[in-house]
């Protein structure tokens, strides 16, 4: 004879509604990490539009969130990312990265506004399309993630038929809400914004900048090619120049610059402009003050020579004061502290904007030379120890050795957006304390410049890259 079984007690009614609240607040986090993770997803994997206008090509995505509702986007130059001066309302804002510019249409409109506003103002309209089609992209990838992650929890509670239909719907449409809601006001309100944007100084919170007008003087049609930069293409330390200018002597251009090995080589007629502290500012686009004389810009005097087929620049280490760097980094305990590294984010970020307006300008000269950008030489080798009595440790060269190559690789971008040459002269095995060193030791008249040796190795490297053009 079977026992009869005594039915569970049944619960009370209050312990059955906390279940229920509990499934429910269960559910919410659920939807809510489903939702981060498909907006996640989407933000990862939704391609950046490309766009053009005004012989720029554009691509224009998104930033990564932030928790502020108001703020400026990004601004990808070069490889280096600066905020916009533009805001925008939002914890989703644009990132927009410059990847070309087609000389031939730029230089028509460099300089704006003048009679070529209205097509500037399709820059703007450019990146407005960019920005809606980029974000309609975003929607359907959010879907297809949140869909997938749905799926598979529906899968997981082993749902069926009309259920897991409910579930997969109901949660698509929360996902979305979300979605839009947490962008939908930068969706709406960034195409205005990005409509007024009438060029891409606007954009970096670089002023508008006059064309450098050629200086004064009779043109020098005999000049083959033209040297522009500081005081690595000066030559500085090697012997004086024969029949020196005083311009010559003021900036202290040498013999064995690697202008002279060029002109000698290839039979040119070289005019070496290059002055030792010049900067885009202050040298190749501006006066300089050096030697007690007021030279004008090397741009302007480079404006003359209405023949030369070649144009050589070498810039960049006085812009980001290298040579401070340098001095910091030997007092400090570390070089990758957050002083140093601020101050040389801060001087990436000024020279990349006046590098832009550099670029620009020299598709301007007359006659579309070939235009070759000078990376800079590795001066040391961490693995030799020789520079530790001044405080120079491996540790500390190799913090320099990334930020020099960060400099190298904005050269070199902004080289290739503008379809400009570019060469890297390499001084492996021959850098500082080593037995056929390359760079002037500190016991010469310009330490860590090039030497002869080095200069060579620059004309070198400058002679293959016009070699292997296409």
């Amino acid at each position: 004879m079977s026992e009869e079984r005594t039915p569970p007690p049944e619960r009370p009614r209050w312990h059955r509604g906390l279940r229920r609240v509990l499934r429910f607040l269960i559910g919410i986090l659920t939807l809510l990490v489903v939702t981060a993770a498909s907006i996640a997803f989407a933000l990862q994997v939704t391609p950046d539009r490309s766009v053009s206008a005004f012989g720029q090509t554009v691509t224009v995505g998104t930033a990564p969130p932030t928790w502020s509702t108001e703020g400026p986007g990004e601004v990808v130059l070069f490889g280096t990312t600066l905020p916009t001066q533009v805001h925008f309302i939002g914890p989703v804002r644009p990132r927009l990265t410059l990847t070309t510019i087609s000389i031939n249409e730029q230089v028509a409109g460099l300089f704006s506004p003048g009679p070529h506003a209205s097509a500037a103002v399709t820059l703007g309209a450019a990146l407005e399309r960019g920005w809606r089609s980029y974000f309609v992209l975003e929607i359907a990838f959010v879907a297809v993630g949140a869909v997938l992650l749905l799926g598979a929890i529906a899968g997981w509670r082993r749902y069926h038929g009309k259920k897991t239909v409910l579930v997969i719907i109901g949660g698509l449409l929360f996902v979305e809400a979300v979605n839009l809601g947490a962008i939908m006001v930068t969706a709406y309100t960034a195409p205005a914004i990005l409509r007024d944007v009438h060029s891409l100084d606007a954009l970096v919170g670089r002023e508008p900048q006059a064309p450098v007008s050629a200086a004064a003087g009779p043109e020098l049609p005999a000049v083959t090619a033209v040297v522009l930069g500081d005081s690595t293409a000066a030559g500085l330390g090697g012997p004086s120049l024969p029949n020196a200018s005083p311009s010559d002597q003021a900036c202290q251009r040498s013999s064995f610059a690697f202008a002279v090995t060029l002109a000698r080589v290839n039979d040119w007629k070289v005019d070496n402009l290059s002055c030792s502290s010049a900067t885009i500012a202050e040298g190749l686009l501006g006066p300089q003050d050096a030697g007690g004389r007021r030279l004008p810009p090397q741009l302007a005097v480079a404006k003359r020579a209405v023949a030369a087929t070649t144009v050589i620049v070498s810039v960049g280490a006085n812009d980001l004061h290298w040579s401070d760097l340098i001095r910091l980094c030997a007092l400090a305990d570390s070089c990758d502290n957050k002083v140093l590294t601020a101050y040389f984010q801060r001087s990436l970020a000024s020279f990349t904007r006046d590098y832009l307006g550099l670029l620009r300008q020299l598709a301007a000269m007359p006659g579309e030379p070939v235009v070759l950008i000078n990376q800079y030489y590795a001066p040391f080798d961490p693995a030799l120890d020789c520079l530790e009595p001044v405080g120079l440790t491996a540790e500390k060269l190799d913090v320099l050795l990334e930020r020099l190559s960060t400099l190298n690789q904005v050269l070199a971008n902004g080289a290739r957006t503008f379809g400009y040459l570019t060469a890297l002269p390499d001084f492996t095995g021959h850098e500082l304390c080593t037995n056929q060193s390359y760079v002037q030791s500190f016991a010469d008249p310009a330490p860590l410049h090039p030497n002869a040796r080095g200069q060579l190795a620059i004309a070198l490297a400058d002679e293959r890259a016009l070699l292997d053009a296409p």
